[in-house]
């Protein structure tokens, strides 16, 4: 029997299909392409219902596989935060709002004044700054800018409810591990905080939030319709949808405090499970699940940017990697900040942007590509100082980092420490599905470690070159932000 795992990320739905040891079978991937609709005002949205049509039709494709015909259990990862408004005829009423949405940041200042001191209190007790990749600030903003929008909004829910709720017929609780990323979240007792919802939001936002379960909390019975349609799945339980970090973290067998997942993929992220108190400033504390902590940070730059450079930008189609990996660090003279869809960790500044100093004539293509991917890495280094404990190993996987062995080598001399590449290729997918493992046959998430392809070393003159360019990168962020 298999196991299916939806993978909702950033930029495309996947529909995977696992054994029961969570090994990838043979030909058992369908993937579709998606992006957010945005705008120069910030936004960053798309419509839920085209949003759900492009991954019911992952299943029905996946569902063509000859091991479909007999689907143990379903789980979910899905990009986080997401959220959209749900109206009294159970239809959304707003368009899925995401975590690149900064519209909001002109409600920061009014937020923190709300809280009267005490950010660092909320910081601790959600795990969550004030900014606009959270439902408050969303919330607040979508209240002042379009009423009428906000007022038709019955109840509140992330995406992965929202297509649960359609193929189940019924309201379907969010998991805690998803709930985690809105900011409201009390990690402590794993419940909404009221206290934060009524005094950031008002109090007619608390009674809109959906019900919270763990991820284990499996649904079945879907509806006439979908059980016609996905005969395999009539009777298969559907396990809550867990954080596509939380699920990667997993995958990459980093689910204890000795290691730490790096993923780069749309964007990027650095996360360890662990219960160290208090929350350092620049990160963030998710739940994988209620007992299982995750203390991390994560960029809004990641393989995005190397797609812009590579793709949009430079329009590049030849290999440049091989020539990248021989340019000494910082070469091409300049400082980037590769804030290209805003900044969450370290800084969470709300207003930041992409950054370019030092351009002169003799700059070239592979000057600004090797200057940004060594920005990006100058960028996580920070997040790892406040992340690493001194025998933590990294494990790193991501499409964009499998992508260019020089950027593995930057990373490596960036954190001064060894990287190891993971030789899976669907760590997220492969986190859902050990996480369903654990909780169908109760093997531990530990029980088969991932296989790592090779070893990317730090380099001890290119780790003085590095720093060096960080303190630069610094102090270009110091000068612009504070």
């Amino acid at each position: 029997m298999a196991l299916l795992v939806i993978d909702l990320g950033s930029s495309s739905a996947r529909t995977l299909l696992f054994d029961d040891n969570a090994r990838l079978l043979p030909g058992a991937v369908v993937s579709r392409a998606h992006d957010f609709a945005t705008d120069s005002q910030g936004g960053a949205t798309t419509d839920a219902e085209s949003l759900r049509g492009l991954v019911e039709r992952c299943i029905d494709g996946i569902l063509q596989h000859p091991a479909a015909t007999k689907i143990r259990a379903v789980g979910m990862a899905c990009f986080v935060g997401n959220w959209l408004g749900i109206g009294a005829d159970g239809q959304a009423c707003t368009p899925l709002i995401t975590y690149a949405d900064t519209r909001s940041h002109e409600q920061i200042p009014q937020l923190l004044e709300k809280l009267a001191g005490s950010a660092r209190a909320y910081h601790q007790a959600t795990g969550c700054r004030l900014h606009t990749a959270y439902l408050p600030a969303q919330y607040n903003w979508l209240c002042h800018r379009q009423p009428a929008a906000a007022a038709r909004i019955q109840r509140i829910s992330d995406f992965a409810s929202y297509l649960y709720a359609r193929w189940f017929g019924r309201g379907i609780p969010a998991s805690l591990s998803v709930a985690s990323w809105t900011g409201l979240l009390d990690g402590e007792h794993c419940r909404w905080h009221a206290g934060y919802a009524r005094r950031l939001c008002g109090a007619g936002l608390l009674p809109k939030l959906p019900a919270l379960a763990d991820y284990d909390d499996a649904q079945s019975g879907l509806t006439d319709a979908y059980a016609r349609r996905w005969q395999a799945l009539r009777d298969a339980p559907f396990f809550l949808a867990v954080g596509d970090g939380a699920a990667a973290n997993v995958g990459s067998g980093a689910v204890d405090a000795r290691h730490i997942a790096l993923t780069i993929g749309t964007t990027a992220a650095l996360r360890a499970v662990t219960v160290a108190q208090p929350v350092p400033t620049g990160l963030w504390r998710y739940l994988v699940s209620a007992d299982m902590p995750l203390l991390g940070g994560a960029t809004s730059e990641g393989g995005n940017v190397y797609q812009w450079l590579w793709r949009d930008l430079l329009r590049e189609t030849a290999d440049l990697d091989a020539r990248l990996a021989a340019r000494p660090p910082a070469v091409h003279g300049l400082v980037v900040l590769p804030l290209l869809a805003g900044e969450r960790a370290p800084g969470w500044q709300t207003d930041a942007s992409g950054t370019i100093h030092g351009l002169r004539r003799s700059t070239n293509r592979l000057d600004l590509l090797q200057a940004h991917l060594e920005a990006v890495a100058l960028r996580l280094s920070l997040i790892y100082a406040q992340l690493a404990s001194p025998e933590a190993r990294v494990l790193a996987g991501g499409g964009a980092l499998n992508a260019s062995k020089a950027w593995a080598q930057m990373l490596a001399d960036a954190f001064d420490c060894p990287i190891l590449l993971l030789a899976e290729n669907e760590v997220t997918a492969r986190g859902v599905a050990l996480m369903m493992r654990q909780s169908l046959d109760g093997v531990a998430l530990d029980a088969e470690p991932p296989q790592i392809s090779r070893v990317a070393q730090p380099e001890p003159k290119r780790v003085a070159m590095m720093r060096a360019a960080r303190e630069q990168q610094s102090e270009l962020y110091r000068r612009l932000y504070g």
